[in-house]
């Protein structure tokens, strides 16, 4: 049996864990530069605030009901996710970490799965302070169907297990088939055309049809509907591909100011490689001008290198990604977005090349160095001097963000007496 745990309105309830006050009361999370709303509480659902929509769009509803509005703090939510992680990953015999807030966990071999799966939930929960919501079936795709009905309907006390053929297709007959894993609204006006309505429908086609129509991969989720797994755990569960971009509160001109965007992005995908034990055998750096200006002149462009030797050090790849961004920089045009990708990742150990003039070994130690200070005294306590003064969070608009309460020992929760 596979197990898809899911932690309800994630942004969000993280803002209420430090402040007791929140609770009940409708919050949203904005995306970067206060854009657009991209979390919103129950209560928030409740005042017809759509996901997505342009904060200004709301501003009067959050305006006549009070709406609590936070930027988003992503240093917050990474760490509040390893945290929920952490505490699953000690409680079950397998876990693949889908996303932020997502988890699959392997049950097999778990005995009374309804007590087991309502004991981890409320134990996760009570620790983190966050709220929890589980689906089980005996398919990744059928168990996250499973977590929609746990997280929809509060008969099912936070966990619903689909384990009979009758609970499987009434499950089916009432989920919409965009929203089943793997269709979306993407394959929803082609599944219409043909009569599939719901996820019922799908599994009533032949196996010969949905693979004429759909091709393999929607094969794959015909037979996970109808209850045979397909989609097994990832080995490794690491990141294939590491990007890092930003929209910038301002435009910019200057190559300067824009190279030290860039190595601020590539020094987070390097630690980021870091923290999974891998290294990147190639960058790409793309620049973007903004779109939406169209009195302004538009240019967007991007470059790539395969690197000598696959990397992990900030200090080295920084100086690949600036000559990636001289290659593609132009002058006379406002910046709006920039970004960095890593990709070709290879677990450390990778073997190098005969030529190759770095001490690897005291490359290592002192990278590790660096992270054990980075852990102890935050992100900001060391970093390249092309960086500059400004970190990632400085080239983009936050006007309602909250403390780092649990990761900066100068913004831990007060508490008056």
């Amino acid at each position: 049996m596979y197990g898809l745990i899911d932690c309800n309105n994630f942004y969000a309830s993280c803002e209420r864990v430090f402040n007791p006050a929140l609770r009940n009361r409708p919050i949203i999370v904005l995306s970067n530069n206060d854009g657009c709303v991209i979390a919103r509480s129950n209560e928030a659902k409740a005042l017809g605030i759509k996901m997505g929509v342009p904060y200004y769009q709301v501003k009067d509803i959050v305006k006549q009901h009070g709406v609590f509005t936070f930027s988003s703090n992503y240093t917050l939510y990474g760490d509040m996710s390893h945290r929920v992680m952490s505490l699953i990953r000690n409680a079950v015999p397998h876990i693949e970490i889908y996303s932020i807030d997502e988890c699959f966990v392997g049950l097999s071999g778990v005995s009374n799965l309804p007590v087991f799966c309502q004991d981890l939930t409320q134990k996760v929960s009570k620790g983190t302070g966050i709220p929890l919501s589980m689906g089980v079936a005996s398919t990744k795709t059928l168990a996250k169907v499973a977590s929609k009905f746990a997280k929809k309907y509060k008969a099912y006390h936070g966990v619903c297990i689909i384990d009979t053929e009758a609970k499987r297709e009434k499950a089916l007959q009432m989920t919409p088939i965009e929203d089943v894993w793997g269709i979306g609204r993407r394959l929803r006006k082609q599944m219409e055309y043909f009569g599939v309505k719901t996820a019922y429908d799908f599994t009533l086609k032949s196996e010969r049809w949905v693979r004429k129509e759909f091709s393999v991969t929607g094969l794959r989720t015909w037979k996970e509907l109808r209850g045979l797994a397909c989609i097994d755990f990832e080995a490794g569960n690491k990141k294939k591909s590491i990007t890092t971009s930003r929209s910038f509160s301002k435009s910019i001109t200057r190559f300067q100011e824009l190279y030290e965007a860039v190595a601020n992005f590539t020094d987070a995908c390097a630690r980021k490689l870091r923290e999974q034990e891998s290294k990147a055998g190639s960058l790409l750096v793309y620049i973007v001008t903004n779109s939406h200006r169209e009195d302004l002149p538009q240019y967007h462009n991007s470059a790539s290198i395969k690197l000598p030797v696959p990397s992990s050090d900030p200090s080295e790849m920084v100086k690949y990604a600036k000559q990636l961004l001289q290659n593609i920089y132009r002058e006379g045009y406002d910046y709006k977005k920039a970004g960095v990708l890593v990709y070709d990742i290879a677990s450390e150990g990778v073997q190098t090349h005969l030529f190759d003039t770095i001490d690897r070994s005291k490359q290592a130690r002192l990278l590790k160095v660096i992270d054990s200070i980075k852990n102890k005294a935050g992100d900001d306590s060391i970093s390249l001097v092309i960086q500059g003064p400004r970190k990632i969070r400085d080239f983009v608009n936050k006007e309602y963000v909250s403390k780092h309460f649990s990761t900066n020992i100068n913004e831990i929760i007060e508490i008056k007496v």
